[in-house]
């Protein structure tokens, strides 16, 4: 096929999975549902442990971080995709594809190492609670933090370079939820086989050794729960610990599928059924398998209410 020039053209075509459903007003529906749950759990969820002084601790303010994640992810494909629907408009532009992967993939890719960090967390405050003011002191956990942000966003802008510099064939739908890599490759006029190895090896590089770090903190405080004399505190410890690994076995199922199978594995229906559970179901979820199950989060969303409540009623 002969190049487009992309650049100077009218952009892309997103023939996301609305487009495709048999009942797609049904399918509308319910992911407006998900993106405003999102939306109201992880704002929620920022607001309590922001407010509230008691969870002003490393474990609360790595939490935050990821309902801030989830809150950006969903926001960079959920609104598109449904204002396309509703205008019969599904164009994307040259530059706005740009900056959907690389927002998409930032977000993504800092959320994988915020996971880990996670765990390291737990791993500390279970296995080593006398050391846990310092080896997660605050200053401690913003580099955590930092490093997420920066790493993630140094290879989402390398990967969004690269991909957006190949040639594209006169076909521009991207049969895909949102601009990303894996669909994006399949409308390219060059040769992508070596671009294609190396994403394969990158997503391993970036997805699993932060996902044996998570097995292996979990598989350590699961030994040490196990020795506890506490039966609350054994209680308490694996009621945080299986929450986390929800979350973790959610967002790693989706990514794994994603970038580390190879491309005979994938096809335009299960790559879309994929990409809306980790941009639109996951964020959805996380606040509230983290909060329901939490106590703590719980106790402090009652005394933010509580306040607001009461001076609500106040004000005259």
């Amino acid at each position: 096929m002969e190049p487009w020039n992309s650049t100077l053209g009218s952009g892309f075509i997103l023939m996301g999975i609305l487009n495709g459903s048999g009942a797609p007003e049904l399918l509308c529906s319910t992911i407006t549902v998900l993106y405003m749950l999102a939306l109201t759990s992880n704002g929620l969820l920022l607001l309590v442990i922001t407010m509230d002084a008691r969870l002003h601790v490393p474990m609360y303010l790595l939490l935050r971080q990821l309902s801030l994640m989830d809150l950006l992810f969903t926001s960079v494909v959920t609104p598109k995709a449904l204002a396309d629907f509703l205008s019969r408009q599904n164009t994307i532009s040259f530059g706005g594809c740009a900056l959907q992967m690389f927002l998409a993939l930032t977000l993504g890719g800092a959320e994988d190492l915020l996971l880990a960090f996670m765990a390291y967390d737990r791993y500390v405050a279970i296995c080593h609670p006398l050391n846990y003011m310092v080896l997660m002191r605050p200053r401690v956990c913003w580099l955590m933090v930092a490093t997420s942000w920066i790493l993630a966003s140094l290879s989402a802008l390398g990967y969004t370079l690269y991909t957006m510099h190949y040639p594209f064939c006169k076909t521009r739908e991207i049969r895909h939820l949102l601009c990303e890599i894996p669909p994006l490759l399949k409308l390219a006029c060059a040769d992508t086989s070596r671009y294609e190895l190396m994403v394969y090896v990158m997503g391993v590089t970036f997805l699993i050794p932060p996902l044996v770090a998570i097995l292996a903190s979990y598989a350590l405080i699961l030994f040490a729960v196990l020795h506890m004399p506490s039966t609350e505190g054994r209680k308490k410890a694996l009621v945080t610990c299986s929450s986390h690994l929800m979350v973790v076995g959610m967002f790693y199922g989706a990514a794994t599928f994603m970038y580390v199978l190879p491309s005979s594995f994938h096809s335009p229906k299960q790559d879309n059924i994929i990409s809306v559970f980790y941009t639109i179901v996951t964020p959805a979820l996380n606040p509230l398998i983290y909060s329901l199950r939490n106590k703590e989060v719980m106790g402090a969303m009652r005394r933010v209410l509580g306040k607001y409540m009461l001076i609500t009623h106040s004000t005259p």
